[in-house]
């Protein structure tokens, strides 16, 4: 069992994928991360952002050992940064439309950096190589991992935690 924590500026009662953005690094989800502090840093963020509401690290445990259990489930690690990963949030950034670009229900893997929209941008107009783009993308400051939940049979893994 593993505690993962989203930052945002409300309470969430109920995860509802509807409300999920497009075009997210694993594509439109829940994310969660396993570091409070970055949770707590994205609380800021968006609070900062939208001016409404207030900080808030929501938090959830997990049972992690679902992922070394063969099942229905279909679930994608990438074990650190890689020319597959970068591809994979690539196609996951440009896919404005409805349907996923993968079948996975949860994706766990490096969070890119918060400028991937330029980075991204730069390599598509051949100004950066491959390799480059992976570099920008690293997250800067302690590694990160964020854990994406897709499906509402990820989502129900998911057990909602009292405020730390």
């Amino acid at each position: 069992m593993i505690t993962l924590y989203h930052g945002t500026n409300v309470e969430i009662l109920e995860i509802d994928l509807s409300l999920s953005k497009k075009g997210k690094d694993f594509g439109c989800g829940f994310y969660l991360n396993s570091n409070k502090q970055q949770a707590m840093d994205m609380a800021n963020r968006t609070y900062k952002r939208l001016m409404k509401g207030s900080p808030i690290v929501n938090v959830y445990s997990f049972d992690d050992s679902v992922i070394e259990t063969p099942g229905s489930l279909k679930i994608k690690i990438f074990d650190d940064y890689s020319i597959e990963w970068a591809d994979f949030i690539l196609k996951n950034r440009k896919n404005g439309g409805d349907e996923p670009i993968h079948p996975y229900d949860i994706v766990i893997g490096p969070i890119a950096d918060d400028t991937v929209g330029v980075q991204i941008r730069r390599y598509v107009m051949g100004y950066i190589s491959m390799e480059n783009l992976i570099e920008e993308l690293k997250f800067r400051g302690n590694r990160a991992v964020q854990y994406f939940f897709g499906t509402s049979r990820a989502i129900s893994l998911l057990k909602k935690c009292p405020h730390e």
